[in-house]
């Protein structure tokens, strides 16, 4: 038995909102943490981090964007149709609890985990900021949404059509200078996380980066998603996704995920010239 999609929607381009029946995951599932779909039988397992949650109805919404064969496979799955398997939740949640001054910061897609964490932390009684930063305006979705759960959204883009043009970090900045801050947790690419690492370093700013590395079995068992935090290994699939973003070796991660990257691109070239083979061998 399968997991029904429940409803499906394209939110930016090539970046889809999904909604999945799965009671038995989102029973315990909190923010921060993420599963693992496959979806079609004998496919690779991706990790994916949990947007949202209904636990009245059991429901769960998924953020992806289609990349990679499994996520486009995902992508031409509709309204009704079922995901071989989903696991789930995988991963420790988010150290929520009341810090006072909370930065919640969203590069790209990570906005999607971001509402969860968001959401949690205000609930807990902090002041929350969200900046959420994008290369366009046509990147940016759910800004309502975010509004709801923070005390005050910022939004920035890189070429300036929606929000702030600049930068993330940019707005950071302007909000250390303005008051204090006691938590920030960053989630998004990995030089993004670098950069407020890098700011809030040093400024009594305990700060934490949402590690996404390659995932395989989401147990601590392949070591796929190994890292160094303060000079020792850890997993990201079962000791994270979330560290202590002061004492990741950043260097050593970015250059494992552009290996990784390398290998993909790879698969994907072998995959459509499998396809293109097949397709003469059966004219």
């Amino acid at each position: 038995m399968g997991y029904k999609i429940l409803s499906k929607k394209e939110i930016c381009p090539n970046q889809f909102e999904i909604q999945v029946e799965a009671p038995y995951v989102v029973k315990n599932a909190k923010a921060g943490q993420f599963i693992i779909f496959r979806a079609e039988k004998n496919g690779e397992r991706v990790p994916l981090t949990i947007a949202d949650i209904d636990k009245s109805k059991g429901i769960l919404t998924l953020v992806f964007m289609a990349v990679g064969y499994s996520t486009k496979k995902l992508a031409l799955l509709e309204e009704g149709d079922e995901i071989v398997d989903l696991v789930g939740p995988l991963g420790q949640p988010t150290h929520i609890k009341k810090y006072g001054t909370v930065v919640c910061l969203a590069g790209g897609y990570g906005a999607a985990p971001c509402y969860l964490i968001a959401k949690a932390f205000k609930e807990a009684g902090n002041k929350v900021y969200m900046i959420m930063g994008a290369r366009t305006k046509e990147l940016i979705f759910w800004s309502d949404k975010m509004k709801k759960v923070c005390t005050e959204l910022f939004i920035t883009t890189d070429d300036g059509t929606f929000g702030e043009k600049g930068f993330v970090t940019e707005v950071l900045e302007k909000l250390i200078k303005r008051e204090k801050i006691d938590y920030a947790i960053a989630v998004g690419p990995m030089p993004m996380m670098r950069a407020v690492a890098d700011m809030t370093r040093g400024k009594g700013i305990y700060t934490e980066a949402s590690m996404n590395p390659i995932m395989v079995d989401g147990t601590g068992m392949c070591g796929a998603c190994r890292i160094t935090v303060g000079g020792e290994t850890k997993f990201a699939c079962v000791d994270g996704p979330d560290f202590d973003a002061h004492k990741i070796d950043f260097d050593e991660v970015i250059n494992r995920t552009h290996i990784y990257k390398n290998q993909e691109k790879i698969r994907d070239e072998n995959c459509n010239l499998l396809k293109q083979v097949n397709k003469q061998e059966a004219l």
